[in-house]
Formats: structure tokens, C-alpha cells, sequence
């Protein structure tokens, strides 16, 4: 009976893990460049009261009597499938088709990812998002006070060469103004072999780990495995509320099948206490 009641709560806590992350991207339905994360669950060990074996005398297999000891969060993964782009007009406002993501300049001095391309002109006319980040390329045209790199390449800030503060991104992610420059700084896309690996910061950023593998970096549109920039877009979240709420439907149902197990498990407990009565 002890063990029933364990593996049922521990099947309570997984439920309440996943409401966790359902709740969360439900919340985020409306953010843009937000990728929607779902819970991976595994059995925990199982204790063997009998091992199978076969009989020498009648030839018969004897099969194992083995009890499972619940559930537990193996581990929450991000769907980095594309959202839809929706048009604003904006010129500054990025959308990535394809595969990519934005580099940012974090505050901690580290390189942060992002599929949320809200970017503006600060006061000092470098390229930002909506947190101030400057955004990173290879192939910019401003140095950092330090330097700052990625796959053994220096990156830069974008700082578009106009007065007027008229900028145009094209789709390879050139950065062009109302002053025909040489050699336009280009806004890059990185990638990774294992995207999945990326860990979550908050502000729709991400980090690298050391899970994400190789990291591809390149011009968009021309380099392999990235997608191409479009410029007056933004891309919403991939967060599908039906199909968070059939989920959520789940999660409840789960849950109050582990309550109700601990409910019959503490019953049966009473009647056994109650038999020298």
C-alpha cells in the first residue's frame, strides 16, 4: 500500500510540472519569436519481487513479478518549429523564415539567441531589440569596448550609416540606408546542431550550453541550413491554444487519477487496520 501511495503522488508532481509548462505557453501565446516547450515523462526503476527463469523440470517459463515505483520529469523540450510571420510595415521589425537565430549582446557580456526581431535604433544609432541588446554579426560594422566572439569569430555591433534614421534590411540580411555604402554591415544568422540544446534566459533569449553541438554562422539566404530575413514582419508564437487546452484537459485528468489512487490506497489501509477490531 506505501508503494501506492508514492507512485501516486509522484505521478501528482509530474502532472503539476506539466500544467507548469502548459500554463507558461499559454501565457506566451501573444509573444513574439516564443516557442512553445512540452514534458518528456519516464517510469522510474521497477522492483523486482521475482525473476523470470525456467523450469528444468517441465521446461516452462517462469516470468518476472515486477512493480513500477511511479513517474518522474525526464526533461522539458522546445518546439522551434517557424510561427506564422505577421506583417506591421516596419522596417526594423525581422522575421526569420526558416531556420536561425538573431545573436544579441547580453548584459553579462555573453552571445544570446533570439527568434524575436522587435529591433530599433537606440540613441547611438546601433541595431537593438526591445531590452537594448545590440544585435551581432561578423560581417558588422562597430567593435564592441570587448571583444566578443562566437565559433572563433569576432562579432559587431550594427550601426547603420544615416542621418535620417531611414534603414532597410533586405532579405541576405544586408543593411542598407539612404547613403550607398561600399560595404553595408550584414546582419548574420547562427544555428546550432542541436537547437534543443539551447537554454532558455528569459526575454525570448536563449544561451548556448555545451549540448548544442556544432554552431553554424552565415549570411541568410546564402548559407546553408539558414533561412532568409523578411524585413516588416515579425514572427508570432507557435503556441497552438487548442491544442494547449486538450493538453491541460490531460493534465487534470491524470491528476485526479493520482488523487484518487491515494484516496483508494489510504481506504484499503483503513480496512486492514480495522481487522483486529
Amino acid at each position: 500500500m506505501i508503494r501506492s501511495l508514492f507512485s501516486s503522488t509522484s505521478g501528482m508532481q509530474a502532472q503539476q510540472v506539466h500544467l507548469d509548462v502548459l500554463a507558461n505557453n499559454l501565457a506566451n501565446v501573444n509573444t513574439t519569436g516564443f516557442k512553445k516547450n512540452r514534458v518528456d515523462f519516464q517510469s522510474l526503476f521497477y522492483q523486482t519481487l521475482k525473476s523470470p527463469t525456467v523450469s528444468g523440470t517441465t521446461g516452462l517459463n517462469n516470468f518476472a513479478v515486477e512493480v513500477g515505483n511511479g513517474v518522474k520529469v525526464a526533461a522539458t523540450r522546445t518546439s522551434f518549429a517557424n510561427g506564422i510571420l505577421q506583417e506591421t510595415g516596419q522596417d526594423l521589425d525581422l522575421a526569420i523564415e526558416g531556420q536561425g537565430f538573431f545573436m544579441l549582446h547580453l548584459p553579462n557580456g555573453e552571445v544570446g539567441f533570439t527568434r524575436a526581431g522587435s529591433f530599433r535604433l537606440d540613441s547611438k544609432g546601433y541595431l537593438v531589440n526591445a531590452d537594448g541588446c545590440r544585435v551581432l554579426s561578423s560581417k558588422g560594422n562597430a567593435s564592441p569596448e570587448k571583444t566578443v566572439s562566437l565559433d572563433g569569430k569576432d562579432l559587431k555591433y550594427i550601426q547603420p550609416d544615416t542621418e535620417e534614421l531611414v534603414v532597410q534590411i533586405a532579405a541576405d540580411g544586408t543593411v542598407s540606408t539612404e547613403k550607398n555604402s561600399s560595404s553595408p554591415p550584414i546582419i548574420e544568422l547562427a544555428n546550432f546542431a542541436n537547437p534543443e540544446g539551447l537554454q532558455a534566459i528569459g526575454s525570448t533569449a536563449y544561451a548556448l550550453s555545451d549540448v548544442c553541438g556544432e554552431v553554424i554562422l552565415g549570411q541568410p539566404a546564402t548559407d546553408k541550413n539558414l533561412g532568409l530575413i523578411r524585413s516588416g514582419f515579425l514572427e508570432a508564437s507557435n503556441v497552438s491554444i487548442v491544442e494547449e487546452m486538450i493538453k491541460m484537459i490531460m493534465a487534470q485528468r491524470a491528476y485526479e487519477i493520482g488523487s484518487k489512487a491515494i484516496q483508494t490506497s489510504d481506504e484499503m489501509m483503513s480496512v486492514t487496520n480495522s481487522l483486529k477490531r
